[in-house]
């Protein structure tokens, strides 16, 4: 396995979203970005040509995000196909599927995702740090 490490990501996406364990096969696979902010993580997956209805994003028994897509069309080159004649016909299919693992302050409840521009975006809202208390406590000194 080859390992391809990119020194600008920070180490939490190091630790909680590399998945190098798991090759991709195809090669077409769709890029995938993911960006933190103190309130969410964010799941950019590039999708040109694919709709909402094409996907199936969930999370699994084991707290894992998975994306799956599935793309079924075919693309038909013919002025004569009305007579009932293939001159060319082309039939496509893709399928990806790509877990990550989230990291344990992601609000799993809370998971939601859009489709914009050929860009399937998954926010991950993180959960509110909690405040430290000041859990000093004086001693007297007899």
């Amino acid at each position: 396995m080859r390992r391809y490490h990119q020194s600008w990501l920070p180490a939490m996406f190091d630790d909680f979203f590399d998945n190098e364990w798991m090759k991709k096969t195809n090669a077409t696979a769709p890029a995938i970005n993911v960006i933190e902010n103190d309130t969410e993580y964010k799941v950019e997956v590039a999708a040109p040509g694919m709709n909402k209805e094409d996907f199936n994003v969930h999370v699994d028994e084991n707290g894992n995000l998975v994306i799956a897509m599935e793309k079924k069309s075919e693309s038909k080159n013919d002025e004569k196909e009305k007579k009932g004649r293939y001159l060319r016909r082309e039939f496509s299919y893709t399928k990806f599927q790509q877990t990550l693992i989230l990291p344990e302050d992601v609000v799993k409840d809370t998971i939601n995702a859009s489709m914009c521009d050929g860009v399937l975006c998954i926010e991950l809202p993180r959960k509110s740090p909690e405040p430290k208390s000041n859990n000093t406590k004086v001693i007297e000194i007899k």
